[in-house]
């Protein structure tokens, strides 16, 4: 499976996982396009930036600036999951900081 197939079928399941927690989700470059279109957009969590990698190897930094970068200031986070492995979720200080100042709602532009 190339990279890209592999991309997408890692943004179907980060939808799917949003999906069986109790949100509203789909994935974001099949309806926007283009490189500043996050990866899932969520409804309920329409003020963050969700950036979407499924790779055994992640570089970690270079998916954060890349998350950073393509969020144009909004608050991002990096869903990662390894083959056989749960999902990890990794974000800013700044953007774990709000979560726990204003919670969920606080990610929500509406």
């Amino acid at each position: 499976m190339n990279s890209r197939a592999k991309g997408a079928v890692g943004e179907r399941e980060w939808r799917d996982q949003l999906r069986n927690e109790g949100f509203t989700a789909r994935r974001g470059q099949q309806f926007a396009g283009g490189p500043d279109s996050p990866d899932v957009i969520c409804e309920e969590l329409s003020g963050l930036h969700m950036e979407v990698k499924r790779v055994q190897n992640l570089n970690l930094d270079k998916a954060c600036e890349q998350a950073e970068r393509d969020s144009r200031g909004k608050p991002w986070i990096v869903a990662s999951r390894k083959n056989n492995k749960p999902w990890k979720v990794t974000m800013s200080s700044e953007t774990f900081f709000k979560l726990l100042r204003e919670g969920i709602d606080g990610f929500n532009s509406k």
